[in-house]
């Protein structure tokens, strides 16, 4: 299959909230990056995550598999350090085969979940 994407994407937006009505994993407050990866070579990704008060983190490391998709929670990420609960931030994916990048935030502080998903920005 052909390559499809960019290889740098942002999502300006992110939050991720310290507190949950709920215990179970699928519904733990999180935000998550889908990354699709439809080229026929792996695709090694970097993301760096910026904060309105204090300098960047990362890079975060990962690759996507070949004609696969990976759906990463930003909550899961620790190497280099881990996201700030409660902090807004923003993300810059780079990548060296061309992806496609989706923004979902789950926000289950209240009983009353919300669900919230947007293409992030592509360039280059």
């Amino acid at each position: 299959m052909e390559a499809i994407g960019r290889k740098r994407w942002a999502i300006p937006e992110g939050y991720i909230p310290s507190e949950s009505s709920f215990s179970d994993r699928a519904l733990v407050s999180h935000e998550t990056a889908c990354i699709l990866n439809a080229g026929d070579d792996d695709a090694h990704v970097t993301i760096t995550i910026l904060f309105a008060d204090r300098e960047p983190v990362g890079p975060y490391r990962l690759t996507v598999a070949a004609r696969r998709t990976l759906h990463l929670r930003f909550n899961d990420l620790d190497d280099p350090a881990p996201i700030p609960r409660d902090t807004d931030y923003a993300s810059v994916f780079e990548s060296d085969m061309p992806i496609i990048v989706q923004h979902t935030r789950l926000d289950s502080r209240h009983s009353e979940v919300s669900l919230m998903s947007t293409v992030a920005y592509p360039e280059g």
